[in-house]
């Protein structure tokens, strides 16, 4: 404000001289107007997607994000400058692979005794890595996306052998685990037989089987479960199929390929780029925390304690390290401060955690 009185003051004055310095007068009042800045989050709609050309509602993977993100925030908010931070999230495609032909078998004794060791002594699996190498054997040339719904029997320690029916379908040159339901998980969800009736019913009733099933498996939100069920076709005849569920932190639904993802950009004067900068502004606490608690701020007048940048970055330092620990190498911090010029003021810091302590951006 002092400066805008003063230019105002030099104003009146040259309005009796020459015109030519009002252009730079108005340049440096221009040059003196704050620079706006924001902070937001949001999750991208349908016409976010639109506008950056993209039909299909996504992106193809988070790379593609960043580099698009920014065009689509220049247009949202235009006069947004250096300092902004935006927090983006959205969709990327992610598809998981289903079966495209199905093999049904049960394990025989002539093929646990052809694997001898263990297996065949005792006519079980007991590791995932006998079942594989079964896999390996049976089918040594298997189809992309084959899927072996296989019934075995399975020693699960302590004495305790079952019968487990589990998907295998074959992806990437490699035989993945795909997690079937026993005759008693059927029975669980209200099957009179070890199938479903349709599909439309399987998709209704696993997901609530599944919140039981992992209540107690410390499933994070953004889990993802590949399922292999049966249903009844008719005519004696069972079929197989695979589907995926994701868990958002209460619930589990149908995955539908795509996985949510979010990204923070930063303003950082020109253009937005991606960007973890968190914004911080210190407490009561943090001015204890360094000594300044009498009067929570720096002063940062001719002489004084925290007059130099580097004075105050020290603090800064000893705060970040004592309320962010383990952050990674890279964070970023854009961190308010109090000073005291002989007026109250408020100030900011850019910061960036380089070899274990943070230095000027």
């Amino acid at each position: 404000m002092k400066k805008l009185v003063y230019l105002f003051m030099v104003l009146g004055l040259v309005l009796t001289s020459a015109c030519d310095p009002m252009n730079d007068i108005y340049t440096e009042i221009d040059a003196q107007q704050d620079i706006i800045t924001g902070e937001v989050s949001f999750t991208m709609n349908d016409d976010d997607y639109s506008f950056l050309g993209l039909t299909y509602g996504n992106f193809s993977s988070i790379d593609d994000a960043k580099a698009m993100i920014p065009d689509l925030l220049t247009d949202k908010y235009p006069v947004w400058g250096d300092g902004s931070l935006a927090t983006v999230t959205f969709k990327v495609y992610a598809p998981r692979y289903t079966e495209r032909n199905l093999i049904t078998y049960t394990v025989t004794t002539a093929d646990y005794d052809a694997q001898g060791g263990s297996v065949a002594t005792y006519n079980n699996f007991s590791n995932m890595g006998q079942i594989i190498a079964f896999l390996n054997w049976k089918y040594p040339n298997p189809a992309y996306r084959d899927l072996v719904s296989l019934t075995y029997r399975y020693y699960f320690g302590g004495g305790v052998t079952g019968t487990l029916n589990d998907g295998f379908l074959y992806v990437n040159n490699e035989w993945q685990f795909i997690q079937g339901f026993t005759n008693d998980e059927y029975t669980t969800m209200g099957q009179s037989y070890p199938n479903f009736n349709s599909s439309d019913e399987a998709e209704l009733k696993i997901p609530i089987f599944l919140k039981e099933k992992f209540r107690y498996a410390n499933k994070q939100p953004g889990d993802i479960e590949a399922i292999m069920y049966k249903v009844y076709l008719g005519g004696g005849v069972t079929g197989s199929y695979v589907i995926y569920y994701i868990y958002d932190g209460q619930d589990w639904t149908k995955y539908t390929n795509n996985i949510n993802e979010t990204v923070k950009f930063g303003h950082d004067g020109t253009r937005w780029v991606p960007d973890n900068t968190i914004k911080y502004t210190l407490t009561a606490a943090d001015y204890a925390l360094v000594g300044n608690d009498r009067y929570n701020n720096f002063d940062v007048r001719p002489g004084r304690a925290e007059e130099t940048v580097e004075a105050r970055l020290a603090k800064i330092n000893t705060i970040l390290l004592n309320n962010f620990p383990g952050m990674a190498e890279g964070q970023k911090f854009l961190v308010y401060y109090n000073v005291y010029t002989g007026t109250a003021e408020v100030w900011s810091m850019k910061v960036i955690l380089s070899g274990g302590v943070y230095v000027l951006q």
